[in-house]
């Protein structure tokens, strides 16, 4: 019976001619089989006095079996395996084509390979493996850098040859990537007759021959990345727009119509221009602006669009802001020549809105000042000349009004209700002097003439209206909390802070930072982040904003991952640091770039959400996170007049504030 065993497992068809023989050097027996051995035969060789060699010899063969049957099937695969060819649609050459099957199929079989270089039973097949893990390696290799090759070289091909600026600007680079362009068509035009992977890959040199093109290319891409810097600097919004968009933009710079569909990533709102006289490609003497709601604001004069891209473009920033300034020192002077509902349509809606709250503030200090004189009723006398103003409002809105007029309207409707809102608070607490925090804590608006300039103070912070033209944009309902918003905002760009709201998702974080900018004439941009970010990526939209001296909100602050944060910390701590210390340019991520005091970064978070971090305590201390209810009225107003009362002979204001936060918190 045991015989019969070991014999019955010599059936298995995983053995092979050396099984037979390694079973003959087991036995001491030398014989052969063929179709004429019959079971006497096997049955002589006394099998069952060593079964258990039979059995770990069959064994053997059954592993072996299914190695040979994956280098067997990894050799058929790869015999069959061709690239896959698209054609470049400028230049018409072939292009390796993204083949996901192939680069599957080649990662499955590398593990397998190295599966079986781990496995006791690779023995008989040692140099095939190891000959098929090399081929599979350099093919890797080669695939990947050759794609990397091909998507730099097809980047800088669009650059270097069509953009006529850059030529001129980088000669040297220009030369460098037509030489690195003619070695990479003349490779490709040889790969495209070679259709198998293995046979392309393992051509001689050719893995050196990539690398070298990898890193020539490398050097136009760094001189390119230098170049758009420089423009970057001379023009800061375009730290806020991609590389292709800036390379479009300075391929037509002396092409300004074909420039301004890219002035919406810029600018707040302004999409397109007027030139003067028709609309020719070649026109570069704007005469207005226009919205994305298609309202329409003529240039004071005219803005000349010529010369290098980001020197027009600087002077139509210019433009703009002068334009605003000046629309709101011609509405105030005009305010009363008219009735106000006539008044609004003379003039652009920002300016009209902006103008109103300055009257607004003017008219308030005028009944404080009656008041001051005997006159019991002037606020509430007040109060019912803006019930009807609104009630005037109300009426034209219920007639036939022009889409951007009926939006205008709107927006000063919603403004002028939370006016009126706030001179009934006023009345309801028989509120008598300007000095009462009740009114000092709302933002007012004022014209100071000897600047020739519109001031907003809230609390004791006093900012500068920045004039950024805004278009005939919507602005939010103002509530309790938008205003203690408002202050906690305010008063950590006044301590030189930034500022953190922090809630739930869609609760108006980012909408209500962006209405307090809106308020002051300034451009927020908005950045959403993931944990892809890091210091550098953070770093240059930094460098933007203070050059530019714009907001920046960073919506979902906290999945930064808190390694990044940790040196962002330090970051805005420079930034700080050098908007104290008055400085015009400081050193910032190595170089020296110019300062705008007015920039400010804020943050928003949604504390308690998947993959959120906590900030490090160095980034918590640099921004002003808002108490919540009550507590904040209350921490504002002994603050408020803590300073009033005392006005803390160190000069030191913000000690006050941030030391009774900490005392109760």
């Amino acid at each position: 019976m045991t015989s019969l065993r070991a014999i019955a497992e010599l059936q298995s068809p995983a053995l092979r001619d050396r099984h037979w023989h390694q079973l003959m050097k087991a036995t001491g027996v030398k014989f052969s089989i063929n179709e004429a051995t019959t079971l006497a035969d096997l049955l002589a060789l006394r099998l069952h006095q060593m079964e258990e060699d039979v059995r770990s010899i069959v064994d053997k063969a059954v592993k072996e079996l299914g190695t040979e049957k994956v280098v067997t099937e990894i050799s058929q695969t790869w015999a069959t395996m061709e690239f896959s060819y698209e054609v470049h649609s400028r230049t018409g050459i072939l292009l390796l084509k993204f083949d996901e099957q192939l680069f599957e199929t080649l990662e499955h079989n590398q593990v397998q390979l190295q599966t079986l270089l781990q496995s006791k039973y690779v023995e008989y097949f040692i140099e095939q493996v190891i000959s098929w893990q090399n081929k599979l390696n350099t093919a890797d290799s080669v695939i990947f850098t050759w794609m990397e090759v091909q998507r730099t070289w097809s980047h800088l091909e669009s650059i270097f040859v069509y953009s006529e600026d850059i030529r001129i600007q980088l000669v040297k680079d220009a030369q460098r990537f037509g030489r690195v362009d003619a070695e990479f068509k003349e490779l490709m035009f040889r790969t495209a007759k070679i259709k198998n992977v293995l046979e392309a890959t393992s051509r001689p040199n050719l893995f050196e021959e990539l690398k070298d093109l990898q890193y020539r290319l490398s050097l136009c891409e760094k001189a390119l990345a230098e170049y758009l810097e420089t423009k970057r600097v001379a023009f800061p919004r375009f730290y806020f727009i991609s590389s292709a968009d800036l390379l479009d933009i300075l391929s037509k710079g002396a092409q300004p119509m074909e420039v301004t569909h890219h002035l919406s990533k810029l600018f707040d709102s302004i999409v397109d221009l007027q030139f003067e006289g028709d609309q020719d490609v070649s026109a570069h003497r704007a005469v207005g602006m226009y919205s994305k709601e298609k309202e329409y604001v003529p240039f004071p004069a005219e803005c000349e669009c010529i010369g290098h891209v980001e020197t027009w473009l600087l002077q139509l920033e210019q433009t703009m802001k002068e334009t605003v300034r000046r629309s709101i020192t011609e509405a105030i002077a005009a305010y009363e020549d008219k009735p106000r509902e006539l008044w609004i349509f003379d003039f652009p809606a920002q300016v009209a809105l902006t103008s109103s709250q300055i009257w607004w503030t003017t008219d308030v200090g005028i009944a404080f000042s009656r008041l001051e004189e005997g006159y019991e009723t002037a606020l509430k006398d007040f109060h019912k000349k803006q019930i009807s103003q609104l009630n005037t409002l109300i009426a034209l809105l219920l007639g036939e009004l022009l889409p951007g007029d009926r939006q205008k309207i709107m927006t000063i409707c919603t403004i002028d209700v939370h006016a009126r809102d706030v001179v009934a608070k006023l009345i309801s607490q028989k509120v008598v002097t300007p000095h009462a925090f009740a009114w000092r804590s709302q933002l007012r608006h004022r014209w100071e003439d000897t600047q020739k300039h519109c001031l907003v103070n809230i609390c004791d912070a006093q900012l500068q209206y920045f004039y950024e033209y805004l278009g005939n944009s919507p602005r939010l309902v103002i509530t309790p909390l938008t205003d203690r918003c408002y202050i906690t905002l305010t008063q950590s760009l006044h301590l030189t802070m930034s500022g953190a709201p922090a809630g739930p998702a869609g609760t108006g974080k980012t909408e209500t930072t962006k209405d307090l900018g809106r308020a002051l004439g300034m451009v927020v941009y908005v950045f959403n982040c993931s944990e892809q970010m890091d210091y550098k990526s953070i770093g240059n939209i930094y460098k933007g904003l203070v050059q530019t001296g714009a907001w920046g909100c960073f919506d979902e602050f906290n999945r930064i991952s808190v390694e990044v944060l940790s040196v962002v910390a330090v970051q805005v701590k420079m930034i700080h640091d050098a908007i104290r210390n008055r400085k015009k340019r400081f050193v910032f991520l190595g170089e020296a770039i110019t300062l705008k005091p007015s920039v400010g970064i804020f943050i928003t978070m949604n504390p308690g959400y998947a993959g959120r971090t906590e900030l490090p305590e160095n980034l918590k201390a640099l921004f002003s996170l808002p108490p919540k209810g009550r507590e904040f009225e209350s921490y504002v107003l002994i603050n408020f007049q803590l300073k009033s009362l005392t006005k803390l002979a160190t000069g030191s204001v913000g000690d006050g504030w941030y030391a009774l936060e900490s005392a109760d918190g």
